[in-house]
């Protein structure tokens, strides 16, 4: 019982001891500090020597935060002028603002197709009015963009059909005056009212859709389309199947067409043009005389 006291009575006076030197510690910390600060006030020179090197030091420290912040690019750094309204320039609409046939044709295409459902549901859209308005199954619109350029709005071929419907962009140039100029091509929605404008053209030369998809193949003069009307009329029987409620699986193949035999006639008729040199378009199959 003694030891407990003793140990008791060590550790006290050793923390009283300890809170002795602490206040004084602290005394004296405070008084050097006083004293510091009643020389510097009283000595100028002193007192500019430390504001100086305050200075020096707060501006260097303000330009590492300036190199700092020049190596950030900042959103408002990549606008050009008219920038802010980008949104409004973009092929794109929320799907579900399109109809429930519209919708479901949308679905089908972003997914068979690997596009975003926005940019494909703006073009459904605008096949939809097209086809309205010049008499056009807006499916067979849409079966003409996914066999000729998978909906890849900036496809070129090597003989020049470019966009979305792989227009030969120097042989119709006029169709394209009204929209601005030539590079509307690239436009999505200019390329696909020029392309409508075409085909519509080529059936009413041919007198049948079938005929006309060959005329705007290119090869309304030769023996074989290379399949080409065949694929844009199975393509949009897919389309037509799900809007009768029909399931087509994105992975559905296109059927094999018909091989036509080597001494057939050409399928354009008295209509077709002088014969032109064939060319490999998007599909290889374009001719560069298109435009007739």
């Amino acid at each position: 019982m003694a030891a407990l006291l003793s140990v008791r009575v060590f550790f006290s006076d050793l923390g009283h001891g300890l809170l002795a030197v602490s206040h004084s510690s602290l005394a004296v910390i405070g008084l050097a500090v006083l004293s510091t600060t009643f020389v510097i006030g009283g000595r100028a020179d002193v007192r500019g020597a430390l504001e100086e090197r305050a200075l020096d030091w707060l501006v260097a420290r303000q330009e590492a935060r300036t190199a700092d912040s020049a190596d950030t690019l900042e959103t408002s750094d990549l606008l050009g002028p008219g920038d802010a309204s980008a949104v409004d320039r973009a092929t794109a609409v929320d799907p579900s603002e399109l109809n429930r046939q519209q919708a479901v044709v949308a679905q089908w295409l972003a997914r068979r197709y690997k596009v975003a459902p926005e940019p494909v549901g703006r073009l459904v859209q605008e096949a939809w009015s097209l086809g309205r308005r010049v008499g056009l199954e807006p499916t067979l619109i849409l079966a003409i963009v996914a066999i000729e350029s998978s909906f890849n709005p900036f496809a070129q071929s090597s003989v020049g059909a470019q966009g979305l419907m792989q227009v030969l962009t120097k042989v119709h140039d006029d169709k394209y005056v009204a929209f601005g100029g030539n590079h509307a091509a690239f436009d999505p929605l200019t390329n696909l009212r020029v392309g409508v404008q075409v085909l519509k053209d080529c059936i009413a030369r041919a007198g049948s859709v079938e005929g006309g998809l060959r005329y705007y193949v290119g090869a309304a003069n030769l023996a074989s389309d290379g399949g080409y009307a065949f694929k844009v009329l199975a393509e949009q029987e897919f389309m037509q199947q799900l809007l009768h409620g029909r399931s087509v699986p994105v992975t559905a193949r296109l059927p094999v067409p018909p091989v036509a035999p080597p001494d057939a006639p050409p399928a354009g008729g008295p209509m077709s043009p002088v014969s032109p040199a064939p060319g490999a378009g998007a599909h290889g199959n374009r001719v560069a005389s298109l435009g007739y």
